[in-house]
């Protein structure tokens, strides 16, 4: 039997998730669904969820450079992207580059996020995709895209991406790229993915068929892995 999982939520790590949870809320017009004191997630406006996870000895990443990389960052849509960048660094981001299309800033926990220009995006930003960056992007992407049945709709030098309806997951190729070492605070893992699964045995096994290692840490409803670059995810049933 084949065994898949659904991502779940990503989740960034934040010495306060509550500043951070109402950051991202006001920008981009999304709910905060759920809170207890470790963990605050947002909805989109399709239906997707990032999540902000206590790490109250969170170093943050320096952008750009793998001295203290970002691993993961966010790709949002919006239609007007310098107004929403403004918007950003009145509500506590912090500017750090401009492209051709886009926009990219640090929220204030320090995690590098994109604003790019979609036109006809409505009131509330979209969750394009989260970014994970890779030593070998087309290799993670056909990972995740085996674990979670989706499909890889594109690789080329820059990176790839995996999708399925309006889910979308990116993978950034880093040619200098510093793997995390979790739980190591020195070494951060930034973000990590949750996958729903519905039976953590069997969705171990499949995990670890594919190329995952099996990491410290979880519970009775949760295991923590590392995917083949070494960021951290859990599995979730």
């Amino acid at each position: 039997m084949t065994v898949t999982g659904r991502l779940e939520a990503v989740a960034l790590d934040a010495p306060d998730i509550e500043k951070l949870a109402s950051f991202y809320a006001e920008l981009a017009g999304w709910e905060i669904v759920r809170k207890d004191p470790n963990w605050i997630t947002v909805r989109t406006s399709d239906g997707q969820e990032v999540a902000f996870q206590l790490a109250p000895d969170h170093v943050p990443p320096r952008w750009p450079g793998q001295d203290q990389p970002q691993q993961f960052h966010l790709d949002l849509l919006v239609d007007g992207h310098e107004a929403a960048a403004q918007r950003a660094v009145s509500l506590g981001a912090t500017r750090l580059a401009d492209g051709a299309t886009w926009i990219t800033l640090a929220d204030p926990a320090g995690h590098p996020f994109d604003l790019c220009q979609r036109d006809g995006v409505g009131p509330a930003m979209e969750l394009f995709a989260a970014t994970i960056d890779a030593p070998d992007a087309p290799a993670l992407a056909r990972f995740y895209a085996d674990l979670l049945a989706m499909e890889v709709t594109y690789e080329g030098p820059e990176g790839a991406l995996i999708a399925s309806g309006a889910r979308n997951v990116m993978f950034q190729q880093v040619s200098d790229y510093r793997a995390p070492r979790w739980p190591d605070p020195a070494n951060p893992q930034q973000a990590h993915l949750d996958i729903l699964v519905d039976d953590l045995d069997a969705g171990q096994a499949r995990a670890l068929e594919l190329g995952a290692s099996r990491l410290d840490g979880g519970g009775e409803r949760f295991r923590v892995f590392a995917d083949p670059a070494g960021h951290p995810f859990c599995l979730t049933c």
